[in-house]
């Protein structure tokens, strides 16, 4: 039964006080001997973590999957492309996930290939990103924890931090997934080499203040480099030493809960008061959050099976520790930020806090492994509101949620409206009634080693044309029934392919080049469109979208 409301009151009252009493605010951070802290170092971190050009096709970086207004997780997770089909391997069903969107699959050298369930889309991590501003604190990495020390310099295989380093090891580990951010087999060393090559956020905007000043006295990675460490060699573990102390310098402890914490009675309103103490309170008189969600840091680092999903779906922590104890078990998430940070859970399987609160209350879903503190709590609709007006504006750092240092950041390539490359116009179907789809996702910048552009979908084996103009087509222009978006007089630019693949919908090729880095090609454009030979195709060809391409610095 639960307790009468005076005693509820009187509860309230002397958790709140209590809270207050031993609110000492977020503990340092804590920091390997082999890597300390140092303005230099974390501001080079800031500027690689922020860099598309970490990826192998420019199209990810670091910080893409880790917004900050976004609670450092990936607000792409709500959009359709960003769904992975789960263990079933098909998508509209009950064990999807909402991850990230990465690199289109593709080869040493940037060709692209078919991964079979999302090419020729970009691939999707089969879980949501956690939040980056929290890991810090937190001796193991990942919704499975599979970042845990030592960090092993991946150049001599030797321990650089032998107790510790999950920031560190966490830091290297999305560069060369081929899900993430790297083509097949990419290695920690070609990371290097490309980030010595490359010019520091190239293909950023709206540079911050710190950051524009260390690239004014700095300009290259290797400047950059021998100011943080004191010699230019541009290295894996440097990369990740820099990366991770960027990090650790993200400090989210300007909450209401935290001045709430140190004295101020006025920081949270009377019902975050309620739902501090609901969240603090063990059941029967409240929720019993704390006891994995612990203040400061509202998280205990542990692993837990709450019962969202059936465990088979994803073992989680079993699959580091092997232990079938482990089944279904994820790592407790920090909860600052967390009313930023939508949708929820390991599998993104909820849309809101309102409906995570409700999860709870109701006792979790799958019980096989369930943890024994998920229980039905029965709390009111007033309680439950409480809560989430708790959650989401008392645990929210106000620089977090407008990006102000020190989480402020660079607008990213992949944010710039409009698009560039642009997809436009109408495709025309083949065989299976299937339109050829133009792949164009990455930036056509001046110096680019390795620009990539490709067709999926088409008739596999079929020969195939990838046409170039610098104009368009006349809006609306139709030739034997077939689209044309490039102009064709005069007469456009052919490349012959045979596509990969084999029958209706499964072709692919694509097309990897050097954009010279030549200013006299600033600004220009190039307009691009696929053709499929296909006997089942309206004209006999088969015709993807176009692509406009328009060639930029600095």
């Amino acid at each position: 039964m639960r307790p009468s409301r005076p005693f509820a009151a009187v509860s309230i009252l002397f958790l709140a006080l209590g809270s207050r009493a031993s609110g000492q605010g977020l503990p340092p951070v804590p920091v390997p001997p082999e890597n300390p802290i140092t303005p230099a170092k974390a501001v080079l971190g800031k500027i690689l973590f922020w860099d598309e050009q970490l990826s192998s096709d420019n199209t990810v970086a670091c910080g893409t999957c880790h917004i900050p207004s976004a609670g450092s997780s990936d607000p792409r997770s709500f959009l359709p492309p960003s769904i992975h089909p789960g263990l079933d391997g098909l998508f509209g069903t009950p064990d999807d996930v909402r991850g990230s969107m990465g690199v289109v699959r593709c080869e040493p050298g940037g060709g692209l290939s078919d991964d079979g369930v999302f090419f020729p889309n970009r691939g999707v991590t089969g879980r949501k990103a956690q939040n980056a501003i929290a890991s810090p604190w937190s001796p193991s990495i990942f919704w499975d924890g599979r970042a845990e020390g030592p960090f092993v310099n991946p150049d001599t295989g030797l321990a650089s931090i032998p107790s510790g380093g999950a920031l560190e090891i966490q830091a290297l580990a999305p560069i060369v997934s081929d899900v993430e951010m790297a083509c097949a087999t990419r290695t920690p060393a070609g990371v290097a080499a490309k980030v010595a090559a490359s010019k520091p956020l190239r293909l950023a905007t709206n540079l911050p203040s710190d950051v524009q000043a260390a690239l004014a006295a700095d300009p290259t990675y290797p400047d950059l480099f021998e100011t943080a460490f004191g010699s230019p060699g541009v290295t894996a573990e440097r990369i990740a030493f820099a990366i991770a102390t960027y990090e650790r310098i993200l400090v989210p402890d300007q909450t209401p809960w935290d001045l709430f914490a140190a004295g101020n009675p006025t920081a949270l309103t009377p019902d975050q008061v309620a739902g501090l103490n609901l969240f603090l309170a063990p059941p029967p008189a409240g929720a019993g959050c704390a006891a994995c969600h612990a203040p400061p840091l509202f998280t205990n680092q542990t692993f837990r099976n709450i019962g969202v999903r059936p465990w088979p779906e994803d073992p989680g922590r079993m699959n580091v520790t092997g232990s079938f104890a482990d089944r279904g078990k994820f790592k407790v998430p920090s909860l600052r930020n967390v009313g930023l940070r939508a949708p929820f859970f390991h599998n993104g399987g909820v849309p809101s806090l309102t409906l995570v609160v409700g999860f709870y209350n109701g006792g979790g879903n799958f019980p096989d492994n369930q943890d024994p503190l998920i229980n039905l709590l029965g709390l009111t609709l007033l309680e439950r509101n409480q809560i989430v007006d708790f959650l989401q504006n008392a645990l929210t750092d106000p620089r977090v949620a407008a990006g102000l240092p020190p989480f402020d950041r660079p607008t990213l390539h992949a944010e710039a409206f409009p698009a560039n490359p642009l997809v436009y116009g109408p495709p025309s179907l083949g065989s299976g009634g299937v339109a050829p789809f133009v792949v164009a996702f990455a930036p056509p910048n001046l110096g680019n080693p390795a620009f990539t552009i490709g067709v999926g979908r088409g008739l596999g084996g079929a020969p195939a044309l990838l046409a170039f103009s610098d104009q368009p087509a006349p809006p609306g222009l139709f030739l034997f029934g077939i689209p044309i978006h490039v102009d064709l007089v005069p007469a456009p630019t052919i490349v012959p392919f045979a596509l990969a693949g084999s029958g209706p919908g499964e072709g692919y090729a694509s097309l990897t080049a050097a954009i010279p880095d030549e200013p006299a090609l600033l600004g220009a454009s190039l307009f691009t469109q696929w053709f499929v030979v296909d006997a089942a195709a309206i004209g006999g060809l088969a015709a993807s979208r176009g692509a406009a391409l328009t060639l930029f610095g600095p």
